[in-house]
């Protein structure tokens, strides 16, 4: 058994072509995390000046150069074949939960293909990070898994979406949002809780059970200018 680990980032997605990748994406990841890169994930660790601790995939996107440069610097490569059930960023979850973390931080872009978007945000909230505090950098946005209570940090008008995935979530509560929820459900399928906006510099989401993504797409709504909508 792997010995425990406070925080693990998981770098998922590697590069856009030709765009070096902003700092701020590992702004508030601390300097000690252990690193598990997805396959061309180990690309964006590198070019953020992350040393890659365990590379995992089928490695089927990445530059074959970047991995064998982590494996020099004593990155461990756990090889998948392409032919298999879960994707590249659910074996790096795994790998990363298997650590027994406070905390995993998933760092990526979000472009590429929709199917792998909306396939990673399920799998944020996936049984393999039970029991675990699981945030994500997705580019500008921002995204927390919900399974208690998460607090936010924004500024005043930040939009923020809360989506339950993996059913209803039951007893959905929020402080600093502008349309607040008291003690509410929220069902998979509905946009009940898309487009909140913060009202300060600090919201928090508490439930009762289930699961909610809050997504912080990092923008600013337009009701915080008039306190409602118009």
């Amino acid at each position: 058994m792997a010995p425990p680990t406070r925080v693990v980032v998981v770098f998922s997605g590697g590069t856009d072509a030709g765009v070096a990748p902003d700092p701020d994406l590992i702004a508030d990841v601390p300097a000690d995390a252990f690193v598990v890169a997805a396959d061309s994930g180990v690309e964006l660790a590198q070019a953020l000046g992350r040393h890659v601790d365990l590379a995992v995939g089928d490695f089927d996107s990445v530059d074959p150069a970047a991995l064998a440069a982590a494996e020099a610097d004593g990155a461990v490569v756990d090889r998948h074949p392409a032919a298999k059930d879960s994707t590249d960023l659910e074996l790096a979850l795994e790998a990363a939960a298997a650590r027994h973390p406070d905390e995993i931080v998933v760092v990526g872009a979000v472009g590429g293909r929709l199917d792998h978007l909306l396939g990673g945000l399920l799998v944020l909230a996936g049984h393999a990070t039970l029991g675990v505090g699981v945030w994500a950098r997705l580019g500008p946005a921002r995204v927390h898994v919900v399974r208690d209570c998460v607090h936010l940090d924004g500024e005043p008008g930040e939009l923020v979406t809360l989506l339950a995935v993996h059913g209803s979530a039951h007893g959905v509560t929020t402080e600093g949002l502008l349309y607040p929820l008291h003690g509410e459900t929220l069902r998979p399928g509905s946009t009940r809780g898309v487009s909140n906006e913060m009202t300060g510099t600090t919201a928090t989401v508490t439930l009762r059970d289930g699961v909610v993504l809050a997504i912080q797409p990092g923008e600013l709504g337009t009701h915080h200018l008039t306190g409602g909508p118009t």
